[in-house]
């Protein structure tokens, strides 16, 4: 088949196999398929959910971690990291805030920081629920154990975001150091579907030592595992790790494998990520018209934002910020969508 044809089938849901992924990821720099695959994928976004675009306040409470990832700025093994954490106080302020300003999800998002036992997590999740029922509240605090995501999902969690970063193993270990495992993450992605969470996973791309055969294992994965959300941002080096100076992945590649997502996983939820607006200027639109439709602007405390730095350059003012919320309304309008105050729940196929 030809990468038209290609595309037609996942449109079809239809799913490919790994050599034809492959085939299709070898074309992405060809700007007639890219348009292709972006208005097949922004067609079958409008199925689902018409022009909307869904917020998201995220707040990043911590950016302690434990572990030592080899892509990531706020790695336990970065010395120069400007270390934070905020208080439940702070916590329920930044979602104060986010109420007024017409947001209906709370993303608490942090390293894995073993400061906030399950019993910190937990009670900061009930409060949230309890002073704001009609708000969906998720989690992307990285590996826990069943019994620590039940116990969150007991709490009042609704969703769970869970990147698997890379499907292929062995490319997982390049980006890991040895305690951390791929079977791991597999289950715990599993056992926060088998709990009841809407969960999300999701990959980066243009990371080191990725192939095409990298990115066509992810895909095969995000259709076994079916998440409600799929991440997908390109890899963007930091200077305080060891891959710093590594070439970043591409605007191209990115929105091309969001676009083939959205053909898949037709009713997912796919964000435009602050990693696509760092690489290139309008990169969260250009997401948005190949099949994204989630936004996650910044309701952290504005002293703390530039601290969590996963990569160099991240972005964290202007359309990023939820206190500028009617510039990123405006930005949406342009190209004809609508910013909704709504959880944002995923479509039921």
């Amino acid at each position: 088949m030809n990468p038209y044809e290609l595309i037609d089938k996942l449109r079809e849901r239809h799913l490919l196999s790994e050599e034809e992924f492959i085939t299709l990821i070898a074309c992405h720099e060809q700007k007639k398929i890219r348009d292709y695959a972006c208005s097949a994928a922004r067609e079958v976004q409008k199925k689902y959910y018409g022009n909307k675009v869904y917020i998201r306040g995220l707040i990043e409470f911590t950016n302690y971690c434990k572990n030592d990832c080899f892509y990531c700025g706020i790695r336990a093994g970065n010395a120069s990291a400007l270390r934070y954490r905020l208080t439940k106080e702070e916590i329920l302020q930044c979602c104060e805030q986010g109420y007024g300003l017409g947001f209906r999800t709370f993303v608490l998002q942090g390293g894995e920081d073993p400061y906030y036992s399950d019993e910190k997590i937990v009670d900061i999740v009930q409060t949230i629920r309890a002073k704001y029922p009609d708000c969906a509240i998720t989690l992307s605090i990285g590996e826990k154990s069943y019994e620590s995501y039940l116990a969150y999902y007991r709490a009042g969690a609704d969703r769970y975001l869970l990147r698997h970063e890379t499907a292929d193993y062995a490319h997982y270990q390049k980006l890991h150091p040895p305690a951390l495992q791929w079977k791991v993450r597999e289950k715990c992605l599993y056992d926060l579907k088998k709990i009841g969470y809407q969960v999300g996973s999701g990959f980066m791309v243009g990371s080191p030592y990725q192939s095409a055969r990298s990115l066509a294992a992810d895909m095969k994965f995000l259709h076994l595992l079916a998440p409600h959300m799929v991440g997908i941002g390109p890899f963007i080096s930091h200077r305080d790790t060891p891959f710093a100076g590594y070439e970043n992945g591409t605007f191209q590649l990115t929105v091309f494998m969001i676009a083939l997502v959205r053909l898949m996983l037709p009713n997912a939820l796919i964000p435009s990520t602050t990693a696509l607006g760092t690489i290139f200027s309008d990169g969260r639109e250009q997401a948005i018209v190949c099949g994204a439709n989630v936004i996650m602007p910044n309701l952290s405390p504005v002293d703390v934002r530039a601290k969590y730095a996963l990569y160099d350059n991240k972005l964290h003012s202007g359309k990023e910020a939820a206190e500028h919320k009617a510039l990123l309304e405006e930005s949406m309008k342009a190209i004809g969508y609508e910013i909704v105050v709504d959880r944002g729940d995923c479509k039921k196929i």
